[in-house]
């Protein structure tokens, strides 16, 4: 099986949108367009803030990453691929910003927010709910898939996708 076809194969029923709208439409894509239209409150102001090195770059890279990676998994193209980065994303933000909260301090270079009224693992846990939602999303689509109804599913039937192409 060609690496392109595993990453496209699904077996899933379609109802895998409805995970992939959660992730991808309410949360990913607007998150990522707002840290690229509010910089100074959601991206590279807010990166700088809590921490995040060089949030000049990272802020929009983040919001680019965010933006596209959620088109893709709304459309269901490359979902699995698109995953992965998301995956990093949620992994920073937990350490971040959570770990933080958690701690009741600064962790390294990354700040407690001076907005937090309460610390310890109940504050962080109640912070973190949408972190770990969209966490686990990310990892169910990337282990089973778009769904059949995605553009995945429709471009995995073609033929030049399979791994008998060119064999007699």
């Amino acid at each position: 099986m060609s690496v392109w076809h595993a990453l496209l194969r699904t077996k899933e029923t379609g109802w895998v949108i409805l995970v992939r709208l959660l992730v991808g439409l309410v949360v990913f894509f607007p998150e990522g367009l707002q840290k690229l239209l509010h910089p100074e409150v959601l991206g590279a102001g807010r990166f700088a803030r809590i921490g995040i090195p060089y949030p000049e770059l990272m802020g929009p890279f983040v919001g680019v990453v965010e933006t596209l990676c959620g088109l893709l998994i709304v459309v269901g193209l490359a979902t699995r691929a698109a995953t992965v980065p998301l995956l990093v994303v949620m992994a920073v933000a937990l350490v971040s910003t959570k770990v933080p909260i958690l701690l009741g301090h600064d962790l390294g270079s990354f700040h407690l927010p001076a907005d937090i009224k309460r610390v310890g693992f109940w504050s962080a846990q109640h912070e973190a709910r949408a972190d770990l939602t969209m966490t686990l999303g990310l990892l169910f689509l990337l282990i089973v898939g778009a769904g059949r109804w995605s553009l995945d599913a429709r471009l995995a039937r073609f033929p030049s996708t399979r791994p008998d192409r060119g064999r007699p």
